[in-house]
């Protein structure tokens, strides 16, 4: 059978080289299949995109297809899926994939959400790296969420779907259905129609991670245009609120990454990725009986209690409060900020020789004398308990 006879509801039919072998998944722009590439002998993933449209469109459109697509090829980056081929038949685009063994973000939020916490930040700092390295190679993705992010089997991430998302929102006057088809992971400029940079990726993987969380998105509604009001308008309430046993440091990072005002988010991928591993510390770790511990700590409980959190979830409230307190330390003081350092409003120590100009952006390592004292006071109750028992 040829490409141009070819029936997409045959899963025995060929696009080009390629023979199709089974349906993987449907989207609002086409099917994603499973088949073989018999010249190299390994399977593919082909996700089509119809080409039912006005015919005064279709040559743009086309276009637009092919020079995207030919952007996402040149990626190579370990957590992005690696495009082989594109082509065309008479009614339908194609692009070759990778075959990724594992799942969507999509199905593991629909059978375990929450995700445990330190799954969720390793997941959201791995597709942060990957958006990171495809905003240098000027590539934005716009269509970040848990349905083009992939899991694999052993644990690796992997980004779907570049070179497909810009042509998606490129044809909001011909294809206002599909563009609108994921709207609870549209950042407000998306929403407007205004000019977008890669800080819309941040908002999108910051609605992502809120998701991951808490078991559900931050922004629900009965419609799209309801959700895309609370898009532009409501605040959510902050992950901690929740899920029990949350870090409160993720409230910040959340608030920040879906700013509403773009100049308020993380201003590049790289400082999300940043502060999302900095969160580790805070995190329950995995036992190999599947029980998590509590959380490693680096300060007293009772030193915990004086940190101040915003009632209301604003993240240009959280983000001043970061600057803030980042802004406090000495003028030759620490090279970063710890979370722990964003929560508590404490006097930062002079740092040690050798540290680094600050980083306003993101987490790092800032040390202070409430932590010394109690270390030292720890160490003089167990000296003096070892001297009664001897």
């Amino acid at each position: 059978m040829t490409a141009a006879a070819a029936r997409t509801d045959d899963p025995g039919f060929v696009l080009g080289r390629y023979e199709v072998h089974g349906r993987l998944g449907d989207g609002g722009m086409g099917t994603v299949y499973r088949g073989h590439d018999p010249v190299l002998d390994r399977t593919v993933a082909i996700k089509t995109i119809q080409l039912a449209m006005p015919k005064e469109d279709l040559p743009d459109y086309e276009a637009r297809f092919y020079q995207e697509a030919r952007a996402a090829g040149g990626l190579a980056h370990p957590n992005i899926v690696v495009i082989y081929d594109i082509g065309k038949t008479e009614k339908l685009a194609y692009m070759v994939m990778e075959y990724v063994h594992g799942r969507e973000l999509r199905d593991m939020l629909a059978r375990d959400a929450p995700l445990h916490p330190r799954d969720t930040v390793r997941i959201c700092a791995d597709v942060a790296d990957a958006l990171a390295y495809a905003h240098r190679c000027g590539v934005i993705h716009r269509d970040i969420k848990p349905t083009n992010i992939m899991v694999t089997d052993d644990g690796h991430v992997k980004i779907t779907d570049f070179g497909i998302a810009r042509m998606r929102s490129s044809e909001l006057k011909t294809m206002t259905g599909v563009v609108l088809g994921s709207p609870r992971y549209m950042s407000p400029e998306q929403v407007t129609g205004a000019a977008l940079d890669s800080r819309t990726d941040v908002f999108s993987l910051g609605v992502v991670l809120y998701e991951m969380l808490t078991g559900r998105p931050p922004f629900q509604a009965d419609s799209v245009q309801g959700i895309m009001f609370q898009a532009l308008n409501s605040k959510p309430v902050p992950p901690s609120r929740v899920t029990a046993g949350l870090p409160r440091i993720l409230d910040f990072v959340v608030a920040k990454a879906i700013a509403k005002d773009p100049d308020h988010r993380y201003p590049t991928a790289d400082a999300f990725a940043a502060d999302l591993r900095a969160c580790l510390a805070e995190l329950p770790v995995r036992q190999t009986s599947g029980e998590a511990t509590e959380p490693r700590t680096t300060i007293p409980d009772h030193a915990r209690d004086h940190a101040s959190l915003s009632n209301a979830f604003d993240s240009s409230t959280a983000t001043l409060r970061l600057r803030q307190l980042v802004a406090s330390a000495p003028a030759n003081g620490p090279a970063r900020a710890t979370p722990d350092a964003q929560w508590m409003a404490m006097p930062p120590a002079r740092p040690q020789e050798g540290t680094q100009s600050p980083n306003r952006q993101s987490a790092g390592s800032l040390r202070r004398p409430v932590i010394w004292l109690w270390t030292i006071s720890l160490l003089a109750a167990a000296v003096a308990a070892y001297l009664v028992i001897a």
